[in-house]
C-alpha cells in the first residue's frame, strides 16, 4: 500500500469529442490501481492574431472567453464519466490555454503518467500540423507518457506486456516500469532483445547472438526477485525492432520502450525505434524516459 503524503497524479489530456473516452477510461483505471489521484487536463491552442475590429473587442478576447465556455462544457462531461465509473478516486480538472504537447508536458513534471489519446497518429499529421501532441509530448514528458489508440484492441488470455530491450540505460528505466505494471495487473512480461543484420553484416552471427542475449539476461536480472509473480519470457529476435514489437504485442495489454530522446520538443528527436511503434502499434504504447529509472 503507498504511504505518500503527496502523491503525484494520473494526469489525462481530455478529447474535446465527448463520445471518446479511452483515454479517460484507461487513466481512471489506472489512477484506482495505483492508487493515486487523478487529473483531466483540456488545453487548447493559441488563436491566430488579428487586429481589433472597430467598435468591437480583439479577436483574443473573443476567443478566450470561447475557450473558458467550451472547455468547463468538456471538463465537466469529463468529470461526469470519471466519477460514474471510478467514485472513489480522487480527482480535479485544470483548464488551460496553450498547446497541447506544451501543456502536458509541464504537467509531466509533477506527474506518476501523462495519458492521451491518438486517432490520427501518422507521420504527416503528427510532424506538420498543428494537432500534433503524442510525439513532441513523448519527446519532452519527464514521466511515462501512454498513447491509447480509441480504435478497439482486443487483448489475450492470459494478459501480458511487452517490453523492448536494447541494453541502452532508456530500455533499462522501460525495464522497470513494465515489471511494475504487470505486478499491478497480474499479467505476464515479454522482453524482447530484435536485431537485424547491419549492412556490413556481423563476422561472426553466433558470437553476436550469445552477446545479445547476455545483454537480454543482465538487463531483466534482479527484477524478477523483486517481483516474483510476473511470469517473465525473455528472447532475442532477428528483424526489424518497429515491425517485431509492434506484431508481438498485437493482443498485449501495452507495449512499453524507452524514448532514447534528447528531451526536446520536436518529434524526431525521439529515438527511432519509440517513434516507429508510436505510428504502427494498435496497443497502448507506453514510452519511458531514462530519468524516470530508479
Amino acid at each position: 500500500m503507498r504511504t505518500d503524503l503527496n502523491p503525484k497524479p494520473i494526469v489525462v489530456g481530455v478529447d474535446p469529442d465527448p463520445d471518446k473516452h479511452t483515454a479517460l477510461a484507461w487513466a481512471a483505471d489506472e489512477a484506482e490501481r495505483r492508487r493515486r489521484p487523478l487529473t483531466l487536463v483540456y488545453a487548447q491552442g493559441e488563436p491566430v492574431p488579428g487586429y481589433r475590429p472597430e467598435g468591437g473587442r480583439p479577436s483574443w478576447e473573443r476567443w478566450r472567453e470561447e475557450l473558458h465556455t467550451t472547455g468547463n462544457d468538456v471538463l465537466k462531461s469529463a468529470l461526469a464519466f470519471v466519477e460514474e465509473r471510478r467514485p472513489a478516486t480522487e480527482t480535479s480538472v485544470v483548464l488551460a490555454e496553450g498547446h497541447p504537447a506544451w501543456v502536458l508536458a509541464e504537467q509531466s513534471h509533477h506527474a506518476e503518467l501523462v495519458v492521451i489519446g491518438s486517432r490520427h497518429l501518422n507521420a504527416t499529421r503528427e510532424l506538420f500540423t498543428s494537432a500534433a501532441v503524442a510525439l513532441p509530448l513523448t519527446a519532452r514528458a519527464t514521466c511515462p507518457v501512454v498513447v491509447l489508440r480509441e480504435s478497439e484492441h482486443t487483448t489475450q488470455q492470459p494478459p501480458y506486456l511487452v517490453v523492448g530491450v536494447d541494453g541502452s540505460p532508456d530500455s533499462a528505466a522501460a525495464v522497470d516500469f513494465a515489471f511494475d505494471e504487470a505486478d499491478m495487473r497480474a499479467a505476464n512480461l515479454r522482453a524482447l532483445y530484435v536485431w537485424h543484420t547491419p549492412l556490413l553484416g556481423v563476422l561472426d552471427e553466433h558470437a553476436a547472438l550469445q552477446e545479445w542475449r547476455q545483454v537480454l539476461s543482465e538487463t531483466v536480472a534482479g527484477r524478477t526477485a523483486a517481483h516474483p509473480a510476473v511470469e517473465l519470457h525473455h528472447e532475442v529476435v532477428k528483424g526489424h525492432p518497429v515491425e517485431v514489437l509492434t506484431e508481438a504485442s498485437a493482443h498485449a495489454l501495452a507495449l512499453v520502450v524507452g524514448t532514447r530522446g534528447r528531451g526536446g520538443f520536436r518529434g524526431m528527436l525521439l529515438g527511432s525505434v519509440s517513434q516507429g511503434v508510436l505510428h504502427h502499434a494498435g496497443c497502448p504504447v507506453i514510452t519511458v524516459p531514462l530519468r524516470q529509472r530508479r
